[in-house]
């Protein structure tokens, strides 16, 4: 009877603590987004075909990528606003330079890659070392960025990249049961988010959440603290670079394709719990609020709501999730604080003590008076 009661009492204890996490702001993400696939599903019962349901993860690939970089900035303590602007110079980049020549594809990517890596250092020298606000560093990196792009591509659409190129973003497996498709925008999102996720479970991902937590602490035990935040950004701005060449492959080649990635990367990792400021936050939550995100647009649109309407969502969105994060963590804190704070005991009087008499003097001031000859 015992061990029946010690289990039922195992069982309650998990089942509340999953209620907890559910509810919890890296949690909350996931229940928000079952939430919103249902909704999708009965509004348009086809949605839930396998072969659509692929569709929507390979359109939100890109996007979830990008918050993936997001991610180590902002819970690094930093912002990166010159994502979008990355993505569209590397869209601009592979449509120009690679053309319709396949043999330029690998050397094009390869300058990519080093492009969007060089971006990234610089970003972060200038917040290290120069001690500029990253969000004024990586804004005047993303007008710069967009000033070269439109100075080169004169605000038109230009090049088109070789189909071969294009393919890393619009092909795929073929020939696959059930789904048919499986997009290599989807096999590199899952590839990518495998890899965020050791990458942040080892010593070099906790010293990223460390040095967002409390810089000087990071400082005083031995953590290079420039070369962990500059890591940061260059992580995001390759993120950004593989998201735009994903991009090429259906966006096509135009200098506002990635205007405004910067700030849908910054509501998906705010809307998965990540705390803004740094050192709290999962990544996996901060690429599932993309899901959310673009199944909250998904559903907008399937109901009929103007497009216009999206920025106004996605700006509230910010403002209710970082509340919401913020006022979970004020309440646990008091929790703790509760449970760490010791009971004050009760001090038994003596009955043989009158209130009304006064208190005894001390034994030490006795002795000096009788040694003084006081009375």
């Amino acid at each position: 009877m015992s061990a029946v009661t010690s289990d039922s009492q195992h069982l309650g204890h998990r089942l509340a603590g999953f209620g907890r996490t559910l509810i919890s702001p890296r949690g909350a993400v996931f229940l928000l987004l079952i939430v919103l696939l249902i909704a999708i599903t009965v509004l348009n019962p086809s949605f839930a075909e396998p072969s659509q349901f692929v569709r929507f993860v390979q359109r939100v690939a890109p996007v979830a990528i990008v918050a993936i970089g997001q991610y180590f900035v902002i819970v690094g303590g930093e912002f990166d606003l010159s994502m979008g602007s990355v993505v569209t110079a590397q869209v601009v980049i592979a449509g120009n330079l690679i053309g319709q020549d396949e043999s330029k594809s690998i050397p094009v990517l390869l300058f990519m890659l080093a492009f969007g890596a060089f971006i990234g250092l610089v970003n972060g020298l200038i917040v290290s070392f120069l001690k500029v606000p990253s969000f004024i560093a990586t804004l005047g990196m993303m007008l710069a960025l967009l000033g070269a792009t439109l100075y080169w591509t004169g605000g038109a659409a230009t090049g088109n990249p070789a189909d071969g190129f294009r393919q890393i973003g619009r092909g795929g497996i073929r020939d696959l049961p059930v789904i048919g498709v499986l997009p290599w925008s989807v096999v590199i999102l899952v590839v990518l988010l495998v890899i965020a996720i050791w990458f942040a479970r080892r010593p070099f991902g906790h010293s990223i959440k460390a040095l967002g937590d409390n810089p000087t602490t990071a400082r005083y035990s031995g953590t290079r603290t420039w070369w962990v935040k500059t890591s940061t950004f260059v992580l995001s701005s390759l993120s950004a670079t593989v998201a735009g060449v994903l991009l090429v492959g259906y966006a096509g080649v135009h200098p506002s394709v990635g205007r405004g990635y910067e700030f849908t990367a910054i509501t998906a990792v705010v809307l998965g719990g990540v705390v803004l400021g740094g050192g709290r936050g999962w990544v996996v939550a901060a690429a599932a609020g993309a899901f959310a995100l673009e199944a909250l647009f998904t559903l907008l649109n399937f109901a009929g709501v103007p497009s216009t309407y999206r920025d106004a969502v996605q700006g509230a969105i910010i403002i209710l999730a970082v509340a919401y994060a913020a006022t979970t963590i004020r309440a646990r804190r008091r929790g703790r604080a509760l449970e760490t704070s010791p009971a004050p005991e009760a001090k038994e009087q003596d009955p043989s003590e009158d209130p009304a008499r006064p208190a005894p003097i001390p034994s030490t001031l006795r002795a000096d008076n009788e040694t003084k000859g006081g009375s």
